[in-house]
């Protein structure tokens, strides 16, 4: 099974001339002419992104997923490629209805028709990992039931055997290879896909997003019933709502875009400044809007989290691209330890000025948000910046979003609207309001330390006495054995001396 899959991988490779990819290391051109001239049937008049996009397609659901993080890694892809596989959509038909059935009953313990009033056999979506069924509770609350693919554990773990094997062979043989570290890149959609495959978790985080943003006029987020919830099986709150994309339709019901448009930007800068924890995974798909005009999210597989650390990071960085001070900007990858050491503050800045200082020759609202942190990540490429995975959710979802937003109001102004957002968190954050409130959140820790310092201090100074005890003792050691060997050398040659006398 597995060579038959590794087969059907290799012939849709080569038939979309994505050995380009495999063997681009200049070392590797004569195999290259001769694969050419052997497959001179193949039709590569289309690009190259194209063409990759379509052998994903083909090669099935795991490997579109794949496509789409890939396409959030523009840290390390061409924009040409990172473009197109963005267009990857996650449509796979349904599986049979007798297996989700099967699901239920295995991870419930009782069939659908003991656990439910009403449970519909057709799905009402279905993507690569899941698919989703309307059903009612016996106390009549409406529900959606999301049920795991069977099998699929095993399905993924092979393609990702294999992407493993094809990640290395790009590393190897393309000159490209060590830039865009494939290895690290399959390590990271390793993580993210078995953490979608564990639905318990995908509960977990929509039961975190909805306590966040309870009682919000902004967004909705379906309540969980965690009675019914299993690793492969997820009962929410059934939503009701119009998809983000039906534009039209959403005129038609009187709902004001201009302000689903804000709505969109301040739950975004909401999520990452106020929570540190974000829905990564904000697609028009996964988006509706309800009647009252408040967002509603869906599928919360991916999450991202942010420290304090990573949100001070962010903040600095969008108020200084704002008020063009790429010193600030440059001082700020610097501190944050995530450019190597040896890096001269002056060139950053000038390379940052040279990327960013084009946007703003236009006015204010035409600048795109998701543009300028795509141009930080360009730079930080050159400078060998170490990327954060955290951020690089991040980009994907701030993308998102402005796309939204766009399409919503084509007029809105990201800018306008977030920074008095960013300004009035770095006051909280960091006014005498922010040292108050943190004084008083460690209080609780001093009273529980101080009554144990004299022990710890003890324990401290103890601890480095026999360090400096132990370090005594091999430094002995090592002199011991040095005069041994001093000794025996000596022996030997007094030995050598007396059997040449005889």
């Amino acid at each position: 099974m597995f060579l038959l899959r590794l087969l059907k991988i290799l012939r849709v490779l080569f038939a979309y001339g994505l050995d380009e990819f495999l063997l681009g290391h200049r070392r590797l051109k004569p195999v290259r002419i001769v694969l050419r001239t052997l497959l001179f049937w193949r039709d590569l008049s289309a690009p190259r992104g194209v063409r990759l996009r379509r052998a994903l397609e083909r090669l099935g659901p795991i490997f579109v997923k794949f496509g789409q993080v890939l396409s959030t890694r523009r840290d390390i892809l061409p924009d040409d490629i990172a473009d197109e596989l963005a267009r990857l959509q996650d449509k796979v038909p349904p599986f049979d209805s007798r297996l989700a059935r099967e699901v239920l009953r295995r991870n419930l313990g009782a069939t659908p028709e003991q656990i439910f009033q009403r449970f519909d056999d057709q799905p009402v979506a279905s993507a690569s990992v899941a698919q989703v069924h309307y059903a009612v509770l016996p106390n009549g609350h409406e529900v959606a039931v999301k049920i795991l693919r069977p099998g699929i554990l095993s399905v993924i773990d092979q393609d990702l055997a294999l992407m493993r094997i094809f990640a290395g062979l790009v590393e190897r043989a393309s000159s490209d290879g060590k830039r865009l570290r494939p290895r690290e890149v399959v390590a990271e959609f390793d993580k993210y896909l078995h953490d979608e495959l564990d639905l318990m978790r995908e509960a977990a985080n929509a039961s975190q997003l909805r306590r966040n943003f309870t009682n919000s006029p902004m967004l909705i987020v379906p309540e969980v019933h965690w009675d019914y919830c299993s690793r492969e099986v997820m009962v929410l709150e059934w939503m009701r709502g119009t998809p983000i994309s039906q534009i039209e339709r959403l005129r038609s019901e009187g709902i004001d875009l201009k302000r689903l448009g804000r709505y969109g930007v301040e739950i975004f800068f909401t999520q990452v400044f106020r929570d540190g924890f974000f829905h990564a995974d904000m697609h028009p798909g996964n988006i509706f809007v309800a009647p009252d005009g408040r967002y509603i999210a869906l599928d919360f597989g991916i999450v991202g989290t942010l420290t304090d650390f990573d949100k001070h990071y962010l903040a600095v960085n969008f108020l200084a691209f704002f008020n063009r001070d790429y010193k600030r900007v440059a001082t700020a990858h610097i501190e944050s330890g995530w450019v190597p050491a040896e890096t001269r503050a002056e060139e950053l800045e000038a390379a940052v000025r040279t990327v960013c200082e084009p946007i703003f020759d236009r006015p204010l609202s035409e600048i795109s948000f998701g543009q300028v942190l795509l141009r930080l990540f360009e730079t930080s490429r050159r400078f060998n910046v170490e990327v954060q995975p955290q951020l690089v959710l991040l980009q994907k979802t701030l993308l998102n979003i402005e796309g939204l937003g766009r399409q919503l109001d084509p007029d809105l102004d990201l800018w306008e609207t977030a920074k008095p957002f960013l300004e009035r968190w770095m006051h909280e954050q960091f006014g005498m309001a922010a040292l108050v409130r943190n004084f008083k959140r460690e209080v609780p820790q001093f009273a529980a330390l101080i009554p144990e310092l004299p022990r710890r201090l003890h324990e401290a100074l103890s601890a480095d006495r026999s360090e400096m005890m132990t370090q005594a003792y091999v430094q002995l050691m090592r002199e011991q054995k040095r005069q041994n060997f001093l000794l025996a050398l000596i022996v030997i040659l007094l030995a050598a001396l007396l059997l040449t006398r005889l």
